[in-house]
């Protein structure tokens, strides 16, 4: 698996394992940088902005994985915006990224990634 175009592009399209194991690597490396940051620093403010410079950039390689799955649902990447209505979008967003499979067979954003 090729993780530089994995979490650096947001061009083609990936089926659902690369998705769950991006998701799960992106967590893994936030939550272990959020209890390093947590113990070095605690609750300071120190510690607080540190956690939002992470997190920002987190967000990028996040919003490729999502962008890349919702390209093989034939969908936009604009459907990320999804998550910003609560509980509904995380819903929604698991159920239609996570769960359902891609469009079989090449759509305008690439080829099938299963084929």
């Amino acid at each position: 698996m090729d993780y530089q175009k994995l979490f650096f592009t947001y061009d083609g399209r990936i089926n659902r394992t690369p998705f769950w194991i991006g998701g799960t690597i992106l967590s893994v490396i936030n939550i272990v940088v959020q209890a390093v940051i947590h113990t070095a620093f605690g609750n300071g403010l120190i510690g607080a902005i540190l956690l939002l410079i992470i997190s920002l950039f987190l967000i990028y390689p996040s919003l490729c994985v999502a962008i890349k799955r919702y390209h093989d649902r034939d969908k936009s990447g604009w459907w990320c915006l999804i998550l910003l209505i609560p509980l509904v979008g995380i819903i929604w967003y698991i159920i239609d990224v996570g769960c359902l499979r891609g469009t079989i067979g090449p759509n305008r954003f690439g080829p099938d990634p299963l084929s």
